[in-house]
């Protein structure tokens, strides 16, 4: 495996190097559970947080920001090129969907058709300008 190199050009943005390029990808990423069913709530919503850390870990890459509401997740991810975004939310939602339904069956009730989450994503590029704005607008969710 390759050494992955990190340059940091203003304290906010990164450039990484890779094997063969050089990047810097933030995306704003949020989805809804089906229905807008308020099922992450409680200690299902620090469960969410610490398995998205975990299936960040296993694919490499990074989660800047996060806050799980009750109904929907936001996310601030940096990623590598490699990853079509699309699939990373495949990924994200897939695994932590099997894994909240294996720990707490009961879901399966409030949901018909046993599906956890909306089809649905928004997923949104972030700039240097407007990184830490949207950083604070994660982190701040469950303030509101």
């Amino acid at each position: 495996m390759y050494m992955k190199k990190t340059f940091d050009l203003n304290n906010i943005s990164k450039l990484t190097y890779g094997r063969g390029y050089v990047y810097s990808l933030q995306y704003h990423i949020v989805w809804c559970t089906k229905y807008r069913k308020h099922i992450l709530k409680d200690g299902i919503a620090q469960e969410c947080k610490d398995l998205l850390q975990i299936i960040a870990e296993q694919y490499t890459f990074q989660i800047l920001a996060m806050e799980v509401m009750p109904d929907y997740i936001h996310l601030l991810l940096d990623c590598r090129p490699q990853f079509l975004i699309s699939d990373m939310i495949k990924i994200m939602k897939g695994n932590l969907a099997r894994r909240l339904f294996l720990d707490h069956p009961e879901l399966k009730s409030s949901l018909w058709g046993g599906h956890l989450w909306n089809p649905s994503y928004c997923a949104v590029t972030i700039s240097d300008r407007s990184f830490e704005q949207m950083k604070h607008y994660i982190e701040s969710q469950k303030k509101k």
